[in-house]
């Protein structure tokens, strides 16, 4: 089960609070609403701090999102591993090198 939520909403940035496991078709409804403020033309923050499970399908889904410019929020070591463990960590490489200390 996922919960989403508009947590805040600052000049032109979103932010989406996540709740519980991104996987299968949850997935598709996180993309669902990225898209939605994306495609507004705004920026969108992803609050991850409360994620307890991710698949492949949710790991490669928050590479794509970093890759748009969506910034992620309250990154927990749990959260890190499993992006970390698919190839790289959030911010990209150097990033995650500089924050992390790997």
């Amino acid at each position: 089960m996922l919960k989403i939520s508009k947590t805040d909403s600052v000049g032109n940035t979103t932010v989406l609070k996540l709740e519980g496991q991104v996987i299968g078709p949850w997935s598709r409804e996180v993309r669902k609403h990225c898209e939605s403020v994306l495609e507004g033309g705004r920026k969108l923050v992803l609050d991850v701090g409360e994620i307890s499970f991710l698949d492949v399908n949710g790991v490669s889904l928050f590479r794509e999102l970093e890759d748009r410019g969506v910034s992620l929020l309250n990154v927990t070591p749990f959260f890190a591993e499993q992006i970390k463990a698919n190839g790289r960590g959030p911010g990209g490489e150097e990033a995650w090198s500089a924050e992390y200390g790997n």
